[in-house]
């Protein structure tokens, strides 16, 4: 198609407008012909940080934050954490010498502690807060307002259904017990019977000149508890989430082994491990003390016509008698610690994780010296409580010694010159152990793990590949270690406990905010928001005619039930009659 026809309209009519202005200069008729760009208001500061702050607290965000955290948390699962165990994760970067270092850098082995992860942890908090604050401030302005106005066709609702109503003055007495109510009378019980089927109510009555009530309505509404249950959940996340950290801030774990007839006081220089929370200060520690007294442990020995029955061995319980002092100036208690039964002293738990056999050593040294006496922790490795026992004794003299090998509670020769464990009670108890000597590393001040002894340095006393052999002592025992270096005796066993002292000021308040978290969400899934009206009006023959609408804001399943269950407390009330033509639908 040509558009010549139309450019001679635009010309003929800019040379008008040119005319009608009069003569001008041409550099302001050229401007005047270039088209004008639109204005686009600038955003601003103020109006970034309000756009980025909309962007933070919509609901849509903090999901995808709660996503990001979980996902974040991953590697504290994959890696190891050196808040938990600083050997692993020095072992780990040792082990990995191009990846370690990159890894420690991006704070993998910290992450829970780390910038980003608090990053994402302290934006989840503040996107919470500002969802549920405008949120909370909609509904109750929402709780207090009337209830929505009456729509004109309640037939156009998902549940409708009318009722006639016998003639107020007793005309249909013949059909009927009694007479029907008047439009008023009718507006009052519609409103009692949604009240008590806990609906919040609004009566609108309209009147005649006479002001008598000749029609009206009622707008009913229920299910207020459906967004304060969602309310009250996102407010308990935000609770756990705060206690969470100021728990973590302010708690304390820590490990100790105590042997028995020793005891423990709750002091920092006391524990084996221990693990501070960031802002945790040595005040928060109570003085308590354990005492372990005794150690019992129940195996099952069930038999099997007259053979050990499949599960024979097994640990079925273990229990340890103790001697608690809660404070300096109480007296002292006897409690049983247990597995899954953790004591409560001075606000921590004390739990019970692990057990086993101390045995009781006594080492002398080349000059006669005792350099070493007392109980020896050692580390079952299996149900028969085959345990790795280690000894390092840097005081002895001319040389250092060590020794490495099994604690066996019921030794059992397997004719090969190696023995076993064939059972966890002490019934056969034996010590096989190598003995060597030479620099132990640990005058250099360097940590070393106390379960492992580095032999590449030291030289063998005592193996089965030497001519001397490897030591074997049952309780009594003593062996002449060669070279004249000393003896080693074997005195007896004692029982060990190894006990976790958790502090968490903040576990209570989780826990309430978890149970909460969940009453609010059960509250928010199984309530329903519905909306009800009710009309009234006087037909052409002085009757009563009731409409009545449902409707839900959301899926519904059980809308049609409440009709049902409306439409029965409609006959209970009132006489109904049978409507002469089809109103509803």
């Amino acid at each position: 198609m040509s558009t010549e026809p139309s450019a001679h309209r635009d010309n003929a009519r800019e040379d008008a407008l040119h005319a009608a202005q009069g003569t001008g200069s041409s550099a302001s008729d050229a401007d005047a012909r270039e088209p004008r760009q639109a204005a686009v208001p600038a955003l601003g500061f103020a109006g970034m940080l309000r756009w980025a702050w909309t962007q933070l607290t919509s609901m849509r965000t903090a999901l995808m934050l709660l996503l990001l955290l979980a996902v974040a948390a991953v590697p504290g699962s994959v890696f190891p954490q050196r808040v938990q165990d600083s050997f692993a994760v020095q072992a780990w970067i040792d082990d990995n010498p191009t990846l370690g270092p990159v890894l420690d850098a991006l704070q993998m082995f910290d992450v829970y502690s780390s910038v980003w992860f608090s990053a994402i942890y302290l934006l989840l908090f503040i996107s919470l807060i500002g969802c549920i604050i405008p949120r909370a401030r909609k509904h109750w302005q929402q709780m207090r307002s009337a209830p929505p106005r009456t729509p004109r066709r309640l037939e156009r609702l998902p549940e409708y259904g009318a009722v006639e109503l016998n003639h107020p003055d007793g005309e249909d007495a013949a059909e009927s017990s009694r007479p029907g109510p008047t439009p008023e009378q009718a507006l009052e019980d519609a409103a009692r019977i949604l009240r008590k089927r806990r609906y919040r109510v609004e009566t609108r009555p309209q009147r005649n000149e006479a002001g008598e009530v000749t029609s009206g309505s009622v707008g009913a509404e229920k299910g207020y508890l459906k967004e304060v249950g969602n309310i009250l959940f996102h407010v308990s996340l935000v609770g756990v989430l705060i206690f969470v950290a100021l728990g973590a801030m302010f708690s304390y774990r820590g490990q100790k082994i105590i042997v028995e007839d020793e005891g423990f006081v709750n002091a920092l220089v006391a524990y084996d491990n221990f693990y501070p929370g960031t802002w945790f200060s040595e005040d928060q520690l109570e003085p308590f003390m354990i005492r372990l007294d005794g150690f019992e442990r129940a195996f099952d020995r069930e038999l099997v016509d007259g053979e050990p029955g499949p599960h024979y061995g097994q640990a079925l319980d273990f229990a340890a008698d103790v001697t608690v002092q809660e404070g300096p100036g109480d007296e002292p208690e006897q409690r049983q610690l247990r597995v899954n039964h953790p004591l409560s002293l001075g606000g921590a738990n004390v739990y019970l994780p692990g057990n086993g056999y101390a045995p009781v050593v006594t080492v002398r040294d080349g000059e006669g010296e005792v350099a070493f006496s007392g109980p020896v922790i050692t580390r079952p490795d299996d149900g028969t409580y085959s345990s790795m026992m280690v000894l390092k004794v840097p005081d002895a003299q001319p040389e250092q010694l060590g020794f490495v090998g099994l604690f066996l509670p019921t030794a059992h020769d397997t004719g090969d010159g190696m023995a076993v464990s064939v059972d966890p009670e002490l019934h056969n108890p034996q010590l096989h152990l190598n003995s060597y000597y030479g620099d132990l590393g640990l005058d250099d001040g360097t940590p070393q793990n106390v379960y492992v002894l580095e032999t590449e340095d030291l030289e063998v006393l005592n193996s089965r590949e030497t001519d001397a052999g490897g030591i074997v002592l049952s309780p009594g025992d003593t062996q002449e270690l060669p070279n004249g270096l000393g003896s080693i005796e074997f005195e007896g066993v004692q029982d060990y406990i190894a006990i976790d002292i958790t502090y968490n000021p903040g576990e209570t308040a989780v826990l309430i905010c978890a149970l909460t978290a969940t009453a609010g969400l059960v509250t928010s899934l199984f309530t329903r928001r519905r909306r009800a009206w009710v009309t009234v009006e006087r037909t052409d023959a002085g009757r009563t005619l009731v409409r009545y609408g449902l409707l839900s804001r959301g899926e519904d399943f059980s809308l049609r039930e409440e009709n049902i269950a409306l439409r029965s407390e409609f006959e209970k009330a009132w006489p109904v009659r049978a409507p002469e033509e089809n109103t509803e639908s």
